[in-house]
């Protein structure tokens, strides 16, 4: 995409032949359109404008929260973002990507099973609200660390 989008901006001539084809196909694009950068140019053309505009990567976000489920006080990380209680493992249903707080469920993530991968312990969890599945991996090197007991009653349990 980069490299198309610089030979667009090089080019005045490929820039129209872009407009053209673009309008050619039912995509409507505003007089403005051939003043754009030619990334964005290239995105509308190709009907992907929308979607370049939906976050997919983590907001790192670290702050002290109280539990839902089991009330505690539970304080920021420091080194890593904290979204699940150390104690009860429990979360609350608020990203669709991790930190961007853009999910309106707001139910309560259920840790359901644990599975060890890659040397950590991923933690899986089921929104009680939706039923939206999620995971996240355990904080064993916290203050305070996640509950070794409470990760090793998860991983008793069977898989799903």
């Amino acid at each position: 995409m980069k490299r198309a989008a610089s030979l667009v901006d090089a080019d005045p001539e490929l820039r129209q032949a872009l407009v053209q084809e673009a309008e050619a196909r039912g995509v409507p694009l505003p007089p403005e359109a051939s003043t754009w950068p030619a990334k964005r140019l290239l995105r509308r053309a190709r009907g992907r404008e929308s979607a370049s505009r939906e976050r997919s990567n983590p907001v790192h976000r670290d702050e002290s929260f109280r539990c839902v489920a089991c009330g505690r006080a539970v304080p920021a990380h420091g080194r890593t973002a904290r979204d699940h209680c150390p104690f009860c493992l429990c979360s609350v249903h608020v990203d669709v990507v991790p930190g961007d707080r853009a999910a309106d469920c707001g139910g309560v993530l259920q840790p359901s099973w644990v599975e060890q991968r890659r040397g950590h312990w991923v933690i899986h969890y089921r929104c009680a609200a939706c039923g939206a599945e999620r995971t996240n991996r355990a904080l064993l090197d916290g203050t305070p660390p996640d509950s070794w007991e409470a990760v090793v009653a998860l991983a008793s349990r069977e898989a799903r």
